[in-house]
C-alpha cells in the first residue's frame, strides 16, 4: 500500500490548509496498520474538515453538523470488530455536537477521533469557533470575542476519555505517529490537530504555532490525570505528544450483547414482523 492507494479525488482545500497534514498523517497511519481502503470506516463532520469524505477513499460517512460521534458509535456497536474513526472539527466536535462529545468521552468507545483545530469556522468564512482566543476579532465578532476558549484536551480527561494527545498538522511525522498510537489504543482517543487555516484565521499561523508548540519528553508521566490536565490548560506554550493514557474496560467490553459476536453476524431470534406487531 502506499498513500495513493487511499485517494479518491484530490482535495479542494485552500493551498496550505492544515487539513493537507491531517489528509497525509492518516494515510501514512493506515500504510503503517497494513490497512486497505475496506479495513476501516470513518465518519466525517461537516466544515472543511468533512470535505475530506470526498478524498479519502475509505468506508465512511459524510454526518450531519455536530452528529459524527453518534453516527461512529452506531457503527461500532453494530460491529464492533472494524476499526472506526471520526475526523471534525473544533465547531463540529465542540459546538454543534459538543454534547455528543462529553459523553463519548465519558462511554470510553473505541473510536479514535481526530479532531480539526483551526480555531475558527472557515467553510462559514471565518466566524469564530468555540476554541478561538479570547478577544479575536472576527466577521461574528467585529468588537472582540467575549467568551474563554474551549480546551478540547482538558475537556476529554476529565468526561473520561482514555488516551488524549495533541498534534500539529506542521509535523507529518509526529502526527502520524500520534494518530497511529490513537488507534492501537484500546478505548476513547482524541488526538487534538492544531491546524492553521490560511484563510480565515490570520493570527494562529504556522509561525504562531512553531513558536509556541515543545514536544513532551519521556518525564511525562501520561498515567497522571492532575499532570494531563496541567499540560492541557498551558497557555504561554503548547505541548505536543500523548498528554494522557490509561487503560480501561471500553462501553462495547460491557455489552452482554456483543460477548457472542458482532450484532451484524448474529441471528435473529424472532422474526422482525413478529416484533413490529408489538409496537404498531
Amino acid at each position: 500500500m502506499n498513500p495513493n492507494d487511499y485517494n479518491a479525488y484530490f482535495p479542494t482545500w485552500c493551498p496550505g490548509c492544515g487539513n493537507f497534514g491531517i489528509w497525509g498523517s492518516l494515510k501514512n497511519a493506515f500504510i503503517k496498520l497494513g490497512w486497505r481502503p475496506d479495513s476501516f470506516a470513518i465518519v466525517y463532520g461537516v466544515g472543511c474538515s468533512g470535505n475530506m469524505n470526498d478524498f479519502m477513499k475509505a468506508y465512511g460517512l459524510h454526518s450531519l453538523h455536530g452528529r459524527a460521534l453518534p453516527n461512529a458509535i452506531g457503527i461500532r456497536l453494530a460491529n464492533h470488530n472494524l476499526p472506526v474513526l471520526v475526523t471534525a472539527g473544533d465547531g463540529d466536535l465542540l459546538g454543534e455536537g459538543g454534547n455528543h462529545f462529553m459523553h463519548a468521552c465519558r462511554g470510553n468507545y473505541d473510536i479514535t477521533v481526530v479532531l480539526h483545530n483551526n480555531q475558527v469556522y472557515g467553510l462559514t468564512t471565518g466566524q469564530v469557533s468555540p476554541t478561538s482566543l479570547k478577544g479575536t476579532k472576527s466577521k461574528s465578532t467585529p468588537a472582540g470575542l467575549i467568551e474563554e476558549p474551549i480546551h478540547p484536551t482538558a475537556l476529554a480527561i476529565t468526561q473520561g476519555a482514555t488516551f488524549v494527545a495533541q498534534g500539529f498538522a506542521g509535523d507529518q511525522p509526529h502526527l502520524t505517529e500520534l494518530i497511529l498510537a490513537g488507534i492501537q489504543h484500546k478505548g476513547f482517543a482524541v488526538i487534538n490537530t492544531y491546524q492553521p487555516c490560511v484563510t480565515f484565521n490570520k493570527l494562529n499561523t504556522y509561525q504562531w504555532f512553531r513558536e509556541r508548540i515543545y514536544k513532551l519528553d519521556e518525564s511525562h508521566n501520561k498515567t497522571d490525570k492532575m499532570g494531563a490536565l496541567t499540560k492541557a490548560m498551558e497557555q504561554e506554550k503548547i505541548p505536543l505528544g500523548v498528554l494522557y493514557q490509561v487503560e480501561k474496560q471500553t462501553y462495547e467490553e460491557s455489552l452482554t450483547q456483543l460477548q457472542h459476536g458482532p450484532l451484524i453476524g448474529q441471528t435473529q431470534k424472532r422474526p422482525i414482523d413478529g416484533l413490529m406487531q408489538e409496537f404498531v
